[in-house]
């Protein structure tokens, strides 16, 4: 006679159309009253009561358990579809882009709840050949999400991906910066430009590309308060990004600046040709209090400065303007005052940087000038200073 099995050992049955042994387990009701059964099968009875163990197991755990057929195209599908509401369109559209590139052909087909660490190596190990550090960053980041959003919702019990680290990549493309006479030629032939007044502001004040762009007329004082005291200077009010919701890159990133001379006579001569401008469009002409405007006085966007911009390069000895980019002016910000010693700390203050660490960090190449203070201090005290 057969031995019956032990209570709570669930079924064990042989499947002709599967051809696989199903093991199942019945725990109780749900309150609907319908019967909650967990079922595993295997080409074995002990690979399918295994399975079914796991399956227990999970339940026990309080983890629902996900389809067996929701892969990883399943997870990042979802997150693009429901976990980017509120994101800029933009910043939706990029990471589209990288997964339906990146993510979903190298790993959509495996289910998810096989996906290991050593796959997610793998593929990373594998698109370090190909990729930038930085956008390897990127789509790690994507997966990571994904996975974060689904083992929230159940669909696998731990998220493999933040175990992974990201490998050096192929080296990106390498900042520069304009040399003070780089800068001097570069305003020269930019003079009948329309950029001209944006690459100035831009040069003297260090602006990022996404605050100069969405500038007001309203946050522009060209003459500024010499009675007050302290007395005020000629300003702008860097308070806007083209961020979604408009705001800054960070809070110390919403800063006042004081104007450099030549940055107030740009501004002067761009209130005039923008005068001008709403002439010629007419009725065209759309009113939108902004600095920097199209020929019909709607915003810039960055194809239009960067277009703009490289025009303006052309001509000037020592240029290739291909190679350069409107952010580049901040780069070049930076490096020119770095050369006359202005301190990290002022630097990045200007910059609207959250701490000086970024501001090292990203700008290292261009913080150029030697420390001397040490040398001098001990010259002082030991003697035997150079020669002067």
């Amino acid at each position: 006679m057969a031995k019956r099995r032990s209570r709570g050992d669930g079924g064990l049955h042989w499947d002709d159309k599967r051809q696989r042994w199903i093991a199942t387990a019945s725990l109780g009701h749900a309150p609907s009253g319908r019967r909650i059964v967990k079922r595993a099968s295997g080409k074995t009875k002990t690979a399918a009561k295994a399975k079914l163990k796991e399956v227990l197991r999970d339940y026990e755990d309080g983890l629902a358990i996900a389809p067996t057929g929701y892969t990883v195209k399943d997870a990042v599908t979802d997150w693009l579809a429901y976990g980017l509401n509120g994101r800029d369109t933009r910043t939706v559209t990029t990471c589209t882009i990288l997964c339906n590139t990146h993510v979903i052909p190298a790993l959509g087909a495996r289910k998810l709840r096989d996906l290991s660490a050593d796959d997610v190596d793998k593929w990373l190990a594998d698109k370090a050949k190909v990729l930038s550090t930085r956008t390897l960053e990127a789509i790690r980041s994507c997966l990571n999400r994904a996975m974060k959003r689904a083992m929230a919702r159940d669909k696998v019990k731990r998220n493999v991906v933040e175990l992974c680290s990201v490998p050096t990549g192929r080296p990106g493309r390498p900042s520069k910066s304009l040399t003070l006479a780089q800068a001097e030629g570069v305003l020269t032939a930019a003079a009948d430009s329309p950029l001209y007044t944006y690459m100035v502001v831009s040069l003297l004040t260090g602006g990022r590309t996404e605050e100069i762009r969405p500038l007001r007329w309203d946050h522009v004082d060209l003459d500024g308060d010499p009675g007050a005291t302290p007395k005020v200077p000629p300003h702008i009010a860097v308070w806007r990004s083209v961020r979604s919701g408009g705001d800054t890159k960070t809070r110390k990133s919403r800063r006042t600046l004081a104007l450099p001379g030549r940055a107030i006579d740009a501004l002067r001569i761009q209130w005039e040709r923008q005068g001008w401008q709403r002439l010629a469009a007419g009725d065209a002409w759309q009113e939108t209090g902004l600095v920097f405007t199209s020929a019909v006085g709607t915003q810039l966007d960055s194809a239009n400065v960067r277009r703009g911009f490289r025009k303006a390069l052309e001509g000037v000895d020592g240029i290739v303007p291909a190679e350069w980019t409107p952010r580049e002016l901040r780069q070049s910000f930076v490096s020119i005052l770095s050369d006359r010693g202005l301190s990290l700390e002022e630097i990045s203050r200007l910059c609207g940087h959250s701490s000086t660490a970024v501001t090292e960090e990203v700008y290292r190449k261009q913080i150029r000038p030697v420390i001397q203070t040490g040398a001098t201090a001990m010259d002082d005290i030991f003697g035997g200073g150079p020669e002067r």
